[in-house]
Order: structure tokens, then sequence, then C-alpha cells
């Protein structure tokens, strides 16, 4: 039993060094979504960042305040779902095999 309790720790620590290496890469991924059929691009990072926004001319001119601002939270929603997503993916290519199906830990 000592042996396989040794194995099981080594095992754990090489999926946290990989999942550390993860999410650091998942710093410099990115995903833009938009909103408004391209009116507004919003762009983050695996890390679930925001790291910048598009807002076309045109919807800025509009005067229409009300609809600029839904259309920033729109696509601003939009990408931190997807970067979400991608983290999930990439983190549970990690993990795979290691957590039974159905645990619910945070993160993964």
């Amino acid at each position: 039993m000592k042996g396989g309790m040794q194995g099981m720790l080594k095992q754990v620590q090489k999926m946290q060094a990989e999942m550390e290496k993860v999410q650091k890469e998942l710093a410099n991924k990115t995903v833009t979504e938009e909103s408004g059929g391209g009116m507004v691009k919003a762009t983050a990072n695996g890390q679930k960042e925001l790291i910048s926004i598009q807002i076309e001319n045109e919807i800025i001119n509009s005067g229409d305040k009300e609809m600029l601002e839904d259309l920033v939270v729109a696509a601003v929603n939009k990408a931190l779902e997807s970067a979400g997503k991608m983290a999930e993916q990439d983190l549970s290519n990690v993990t795979k095999g290691m957590i039974p199906p159905g645990l619910n830990i945070p993160g993964f």
C-alpha cells in the first residue's frame, strides 16, 4: 500500500505542475466575441480577464448610449464565457482520468 500512496502522490504532483503550466499558457490564449453584427468586439484571455474592447465609430456616433452599453455588455459576456470554456477544456485535458466523473471541484 505504501508504494501505491507514493505513486499516487507523484501523480498528483505531476498533475499540479501540468495545471500550473496550462494556467500560465491560458494567460496568453485569447478569444474574441462580438455583438451587434461586429459593431462591438471584446477579447478575453484564458484567465477570464478582459484584454480589449473595439467599438466601431458608427455605433459611437449614433448617439444611442443605451444600445452601445448593451452591446458592450453582450460582447464582454460572450468573450468571458468563451474564455471560461477554453480554460475548462485545457484544464480538463490535464486532469483527464485523475478526477472521478461527477466530482465537482471548482475550476475544473
